[in-house]
């Protein structure tokens, strides 16, 4: 009898794109059953906390919080390079010290370092799908856009900042942005994590692969909340061969990420971010 894994995703393009080639069937499962579960992605973030799913995708910078109780994935991984979330407000109106702003939540990557560079404002949490509109209708005075809505927002709103400028102003140049990537939990026996990591990298490669044939269904089907040029664009920035596997620049950069962390009393103490990978070396002495 297969074995269900949960596999927590956002319901944003990147997610759905990387890990639907699982849920069509275009990879080889072995002897598990995937269950998609969508929810935003502050949402997996909290009940990553809470040790809720098998696998969930989470934002990179709330990692060191469920270090102990989850491993992180080298696979299905979101970077930004010289792109990312984006501060906007609307053009007719100028912001103070401490103006009330409005994040996709607290434990989002893109929170922590807005709070970082922006220590004086005033946050409101809310779903992601909201902050344009909160913006754009005064309830706040500026607001963090992510995912989809980067591309496209009201005309009465311009960018204030970008959190890539942020980014490279704390960690310097040529690394890219760490925002997004997957956990799995610690209980499973290791053989078993080994394998799901294994055949969830074959997913993202097949994604790839696959790529016109992957969007075409999505969109009759309804799975993305974009489509066309926009989507092609998108799936550019977030869900392509960079996101296969974690490189050793990618490696750096979230490095980079936890140092910055820890040297700002997010985190009680820095961490490497190999040391909280699978080990792939008992998968070589196992068939050794």
């Amino acid at each position: 009898m297969p074995k269900t894994i949960q596999l927590a995703h956002s319901p944003d393009a990147d997610d759905i794109f990387m890990y639907y080639a699982i849920k069509f069937g275009w990879v080889d499962t072995r002897d598990y059953a995937f269950e998609n579960i969508g929810l935003d992605i502050e949402t997996l973030n909290v009940e990553a906390l809470k040790g809720t799913y098998d696998v969930s995708a989470i934002s990179f910078g709330m990692y060191p919080l469920i270090k102990e109780e989850y491993a992180m994935l080298r696979t299905a991984v979101s970077f930004g390079e010289g792109y990312g979330p984006k501060l906007i407000r609307r053009k007719d109106k100028q912001l103070k010290r401490n103006f009330k702003v409005a994040l996709s939540g607290k434990y989002t990557t893109n929170a922590m370092l807005f709070r970082l560079y922006y220590p004086e404002t005033r946050p409101v949490y809310m779903d992601f799908l909201e902050i344009e509109e909160a913006v754009v209708s005064g309830k706040v005075d500026a607001g963090v856009l992510i995912h989809e809505s980067i591309l496209d927002f009201d005309e009465s709103l311009e960018v204030e900042k970008e959190v890539w400028d942020i980014w490279v102003e704390l960690a310097g140049e040529g690394l890219p942005l760490p925002l997004g990537g997957m956990a799995i939990r610690r209980s499973l026996p290791l053989n078993r994590a080994i394998e799901i990591e294994n055949i969830l990298t074959e997913g993202v490669k097949i994604a790839n692969d696959r790529k016109e044939e992957l969007c075409n269904k999505l969109e009759a089907d309804s799975l993305v909340r974009i489509s066309d040029e926009m989507l092609a664009k998108y799936l550019d920035m977030y869900a392509s061969d960079d996101s296969v596997e974690l490189s050793p620049l990618q490696l750096k950069a979230l490095d980079t990420l936890y140092k910055i962390g820890f040297e700002h009393g997010i985190w009680d103490c820095p961490i490497k971010t190999e040391d909280y990978l699978i080990p792939k070396e008992y998968e070589v002495l196992r068939h050794s």
